[in-house]
């Protein structure tokens, strides 16, 4: 009889402890992020973001009177907080590039509506920007590129731990270029820590009206924040909220490339365009060349978008991965290419599943249309 009853009382408390497991409290998630030491926390995704800020500038203070040097490039990218976080593939194109607009930098007037191809073998300046000898604004590549390569890959690496902490969930936060108060909007005059790097792009791709992409970020990273504090119970609420937070990032990068594309697209078809126009299309372009190429050779299980995509992307694009770049063709046979930007568009519209409402959408700078 003793037996029965002591069976009997393991099987009733081996089923109030599952009771108590199953019924476990829902996720309390706040409206706001609130960190103490927040500072403290991101100094490290701070430094990486200060090495990319610091190479931009050095990159487009050349002007046909003041030529980059290459070896100063690279130290400030070598060795680097920002170069540590690069993807090994895009380390090697970093390096590759540095080398290229340094070149360019030296190769003067450049008149790519005459000569197509840079003669010259090195590029230069045409309509107050700087081009290596495919028509390529290298400093758009580097700089959009690493947005993938580096911050985003340091973001994913954060991810992958087995346990994370608040401190972690704060370092994505500022990785992806926001701030804890989350404006939603890159405007310095409106807030106090505007938007910033990839943030800034998916504020200008959101509508604010509960469903974009900046939203679902600072509403995942809120879940992540809150799940942390609570506790392992709470992992898969966690990783749920991780893996939302990354599709996002990666859906923000891949509607910026659309709205590049389309402004590039409107600048060369338009009537009588400057060499100040051509090279402002060329510009646009070369940022959705960079926001696209930066994904190559990420690991497969951090993005949507594959490498056999992105190269059928960049091929249609004249901007190959492997290869010399053919976007001045896009000046001097404008009729026949500009059609390609198109394709180009389709072809993201496929990969991300978007509808067409989705990309009039991407059109518009929503932080400017709504004034906030």
């Amino acid at each position: 009889m003793r037996k029965i009853l002591l069976a009997a009382s393991i099987a009733f408390l081996g089923l109030s402890a599952c009771k108590k497991d199953d019924e476990k409290s829902p996720l309390q998630v706040p409206s706001t992020y609130e960190s103490a030491n927040y500072d403290a926390n991101v100094a490290a995704e701070k430094a990486i973001l200060e090495d990319l800020a610091a190479l931009k500038a050095a990159i487009k203070a050349a002007s046909e009177s003041n030529p980059l040097d290459e070896a100063s490039l690279k130290a400030i990218y070598e060795g680097s907080d920002l170069q540590a976080a690069t993807s090994a593939y895009y380390n090697t194109q970093v390096l590759s590039y540095l080398k290229e607009v340094a070149d360019a930098s030296t190769g003067g007037a450049y008149d790519m509506k005459t000569e197509g191809k840079a003669q010259n073998g090195k590029g230069g300046f045409f309509g107050g920007r700087l081009f290596e000898e495919g028509g390529l604004e290298l400093i758009e590549l580097i700089e959009k590129g690493l947005f993938e390569a580096a911050l985003y890959n340091h973001a994913y690496s954060i991810t992958q731990k087995t346990e994370l902490t608040a401190a972690d969930i704060d370092r994505l936060v500022a990785i992806f270029g926001a701030h804890p108060s989350f404006p939603n909007s890159s405007d310095g005059s409106k807030h106090e820590h505007p938007d910033s790097y990839a943030a800034k792009y998916a504020a200008k791709r959101d509508k604010n009206d509960g469903n974009g992409f900046y939203t679902n970020i600072k509403n995942a990273l809120l879940t992540a924040q809150a799940a942390v504090k609570a506790g392992k119970a709470y992992d898969a609420e966690l990783r749920a909220a991780l893996k939302i937070y990354l599709t996002n990032w990666e859906k923000s990068c891949a509607a910026t490339v659309i709205n590049y594309l389309y402004s590039a697209q409107s600048k060369l078809t338009a009537t009588n365009p400057s060499d100040s126009d051509l090279a402002s299309a060329l510009h646009s372009y070369a940022e959705a060349v960079g926001f696209l190429h930066g994904w190559r050779q990420l690991p497969q299980d951090a993005r949507t978008i594959t490498d056999a995509q992105i190269d059928e992307i960049l091929n249609i694009l004249k901007a190959p991965a492997q290869g010399e770049a053919s976007a001045y063709l896009f000046v001097t046979d404008t009729f026949n290419q500009v059609g390609k930007l198109t394709e180009a568009i389709n072809k993201v519209k496929e990969v991300y599943g978007f509808t067409d409402a989705d990309l009039e959408d991407f059109k518009k700078d929503w932080v400017a249309e709504q004034g906030r």
